[in-house]
């Protein structure tokens, strides 16, 4: 039974549990801020890199050259289903929506989307005993448009779909970072 074993802590490097989203979070002290909403089925989270290979089309290059390959893009989303909404959620599902000022109850999409659409949200999930895992995604904005299902004796979902973006001010700047907090 020589290849059946596991690490000896990999207990210490479990992600355990659904996590939370938050609209901020400070890694080094673990503070959290607001919860965003309930979920239901956990959260996914993707990062998926786009490149281009220069040598593709090169007489007798390889495909896969390392050195001719050159990273675009990453594409990156946060999705999941909510089950508890407030105008604020609400807003934030649009994309482009906001809580009509002149009635709170009243959430309102938009014709065109503003820089007050994007922002930051926070997963953060237990790691190990007593850690967190941490994604962050910068500026983002919900892509996966206004969705509600409800049901006979059922909860209301909510889906989301949350994609973070670049931005001009900082053009090289990936939209996510990823924080393994062991305690």
């Amino acid at each position: 039974m020589k290849y059946t074993q596991i690490p000896a802590d990999a207990f210490k490097n479990l992600q355990l549990n659904a996590g939370v989203l938050l609209d901020s979070f400070t890694p080094s002290s673990g503070v959290i801020g607001n919860i965003i909403g309930a979920t239901t089925g956990g959260v996914n989270f993707t990062a998926t890199p786009t490149y281009t290979d220069f040598g593709e089309d090169i007489d007798n290059c390889p495909k896969n050259m390392k050195e001719l390959k050159k990273l675009d893009t990453w594409e990156v989303t946060l999705s999941g289903t909510f089950v508890s909404v407030t105008t604020d959620l609400i807003a934030k599902l649009m994309g482009a929506g906001a809580v009509d000022s002149s009635d709170n109850t009243k959430v309102l999409p938009a014709a065109d989307v503003a820089d007050t659409n994007f922002e930051d949200i926070w997963w953060v999930g237990d790691y190990g005993e007593g850690g967190g895992l941490a994604i962050h995604v910068l500026n983002a904005l919900s892509t996966g448009g206004f969705q509600m299902q409800s049901g006979d004796k059922a909860k209301g979902n909510f889906a989301f779909e949350f994609t973070g973006h670049y931005s001009m001010a900082a053009q090289t700047k990936v939209p996510f970072e990823v924080y393994v907090i062991d305690k």
